[in-house]
């Protein structure tokens, strides 16, 4: 699999992390990348997580064979449709985003009046850590990528997006776009509202000065990734919340059911509740941590 010129729009850890894959595995002939700031342009290129990075959206992604949007889900609509004039005929567009329904609904007829073929893609890779200085080549490997082709998706274009997450590492997936988003509100949107709750309330001024001091490591894995991109996480909730929406409150019932048990003095239903728990993740790790 070969692109001659492939597009990042938006170049940080996702982007700048494929941009380092494309580049090292020989994927593409020439990487470029747009940014939105001008200090951004010779940070990317002194970092090599692109070839040419400028702050001109429409000579970035004219010509390209592949464009790849790596911004935040609330921007790309716009971004789309003021490129969607100069897309080559026939390119490939997809993208990074962790909420599918709403990306597919809207990317897709945008993209197809510009003459390309959209599929919606999300990595299952990331790190709290942003920016182009977080990339990694190796940041896709054995991750798991979910496609999302719309209805009417040609099977050749799938199939070619399909080969290029296969082609950095990921192993790849196809779900409906919204069978994702029941599916990520539960394994990724929720846990990370849990952690930010975490650490609103726990790290609260109003709880007494020496209550960081006892914030140990169990509390820094369980926040770690409330460190994430507000704007990032925002824009993801937002779009998905009819599914998170659904998924916070069964998550709050289970809490409830827990907190009633506490209340009983029930060691029988904490015996359970922990050794299910344990169980279940340690199924879940021994299956390697992922979908097989």
């Amino acid at each position: 699999m070969h692109f001659p010129k492939v597009t990042l729009v938006g170049v940080g850890l996702l982007g700048g992390s494929l941009g380092l894959a494309l580049k090292q595995r020989r994927l593409a002939g020439r990487v470029e990348g747009y940014v939105r700031r001008e200090a951004s342009i010779a940070e990317c290129e002194r970092l090599g997580v692109v070839d040419r990075a400028t702050t001109d959206l429409l000579a970035a992604v004219r010509e390209a064979d592949l464009v790849v949007f790596c911004t935040p889900i609330a921007q790309m609509r716009a971004l789309a449709e003021q490129c969607a004039p100069v897309l080559k005929s026939g390119a490939l567009v997809t993208d990074v985003g962790s909420v599918k329904g709403s990306v597919v609904a809207e990317l897709e007829p945008i993209v197809s009046k510009g003459g390309a073929q959209f599929i919606g893609s999300h990595p299952m890779a990331g790190a709290e850590k942003t920016g182009p200085a977080a990339a990694r080549a190796d940041l896709f490997e054995r991750a798991v990528c979910v496609v999302t082709p719309g209805a009417r998706t040609p099977e050749r274009p799938l199939k070619l997006i399909e080969g290029l997450w296969t082609a950095v590492g990921a192993r790849t997936l196809r779900l409906s776009p919204d069978q994702h988003d029941g599916l990520v509100a539960r394994s990724s949107h929720l846990p990370h509202v849990v952690a930010a709750e975490l650490a609103n309330y726990v790290l609260s001024p109003a709880h007494p000065k020496e209550q960081p001091a006892l914030c140990a490591t169990g509390f820094r894995d369980t926040t770690r990734i409330a460190a994430g991109s507000p704007e990032m996480w925002r824009d993801i909730a937002l779009a998905n919340r009819k599914h998170l929406a659904r998924t916070l409150g069964v998550f709050i019932e289970d809490l409830q059911e827990f907190q009633r048990a506490l209340e009983a003095g029930d060691a029988k239903a904490m015996d359970e509740f922990f050794e299910t728990a344990k169980h279940r993740r340690d199924q879940w790790v021994g299956n390697g941590g992922s979908v097989e």
